[in-house]
């Protein structure tokens, strides 16, 4: 599926998405508890969401005391993370990973991506993962 295709899909299924925030929001919390012995999250202070939906991941992430900016190249899924109150101190950005973003290098401390490449070609993740390789410290 193309990139144009991708981002009219997800923006088409933004309000259906939108119903499993909490749900999803739920699951990374414990997702997080489980590997924080691996990989304590909160040793990081900036933090990029690639991919970032309707902001579940940015929301755990920002109650856990990180400056946390997500992208995505749907714009209603963005305009649904926006709406969340508890997200008013999360930088949201329309963006697509698949081109340059629109930070300069080693503006993160971390980039993370949750549920991205796995439809993506091997190109593809070359092209996610040398992105995410270059906005990160």
């Amino acid at each position: 599926m193309g990139k144009r295709n991708s981002t009219v899909l997800f923006n088409s299924l933004a309000r259906i998405y939108g119903l499993f925030y909490e749900i999803q929001k739920k699951r990374f919390t414990q997702v997080i508890g489980i590997v924080k012995k691996e990989l304590d999250i909160k040793k990081f202070n900036t933090i990029l969401d690639v991919g970032c939906g309707t902001g579940a991941l940015c929301s755990v992430m920002h109650d856990m005391g990180l400056n946390v900016t997500g992208i995505d190249p749907a714009e209603k899924m963005l305009n649904i993370a926006r709406g969340k109150p508890e997200n008013k101190g999360i930088r949201f950005t329309q963006a697509n990973i698949l081109e340059r973003l629109p930070f300069e290098d080693k503006s993160f401390d971390a980039s993370i991506a949750s549920y991205v490449a796995h439809g993506m070609g091997k190109e593809e993740r070359k092209l996610i993962y040398a992105e995410m390789i270059r906005v990160k410290l």
